[in-house]
């Protein structure tokens, strides 16, 4: 039997750039960029704090990065793509990467430094829109209004105070209870008569008045 030592385990972690936005964005995901620290990362990744300064300059790269991280998951429209049908994939994408990443939804445009998943998908928007017929003003129009629809929606389902159908009661009896019956018989009766129908979702009414800008847009684009 050989008596020769077994060589030590190398536990030190090898980190990448990419190993640690992946970790920030999991604490990010779970806990707000208010629970994301330099020290908490490190603890997370097993590494002190020093260590991540090789791969991100400050929390302010580190943020940027992970903006990118979130363009990333968002499918850019495909060279050729009828426009409609791609900023329509593209605006569900959106919203669904927003509602992952409920902290991101305020710093998606304000990053000085964008990445290059970031650069790529605003690239990749206005040449669709363009290609279909678009000029530039009219494409920052379109940009601009199905951008304020989405972050604006999500903004309001992820704020919303109830979950499914099922919390909707509960929170209907408690915001009306104070006020005398029939004080406000318009919004009882959404509550009663939608809100609380059979698989109702706030969600669905997104593609609702999505369809509604683009028809908007394109007559804009026709009349152009």
């Amino acid at each position: 039997m050989s008596t020769q030592p077994k060589p030590a385990t190398d536990r030190r972690v090898r980190l990448s750039r990419g190993r640690v936005l992946s970790a920030a964005l999991a604490l990010a995901d779970a806990g707000g960029l208010e629970s994301l620290t330099m020290r908490r990362l490190g603890e997370e990744l097993e590494v002190g704090p020093m260590a991540l300064y090789r791969h991100v300059a400050n929390k302010e790269d580190l943020i940027d990065g992970l903006v990118d991280l979130v363009f990333g998951e968002i499918p850019v429209p495909a060279s050729g793509a009828d426009w409609r049908a791609a900023m329509r994939e593209r605006s569900f994408s959106l919203r669904d990467a927003l509602l992952r990443h409920r902290w991101a939804i305020g710093l998606m445009e304000s990053r000085r430094n964008p990445g290059p998943a970031s650069l790529r998908h605003h690239d990749a928007v206005i040449g669709s829109l363009r290609a279909a017929g678009f000029d530039m003003a009219m494409a920052a129009h379109a940009y601009s209004a199905l951008d304020a629809y989405i972050y604006g929606f999500a903004l309001t389902k992820m704020s919303l105070p109830f979950e499914d159908t099922s919390d909707i009661s509960e929170v209907a009896d408690t915001m009306l209870a104070p006020f005398p019956v029939n004080a406000y018989p318009n919004l009882a009766a959404f509550i009663t008569e939608h809100a609380m129908q059979p698989g109702y979702d706030y969600a669905d009414e997104f593609g609702y008045g999505l369809d509604l800008i683009l028809d908007g847009l394109e007559r804009a684009r026709e009349t152009a």
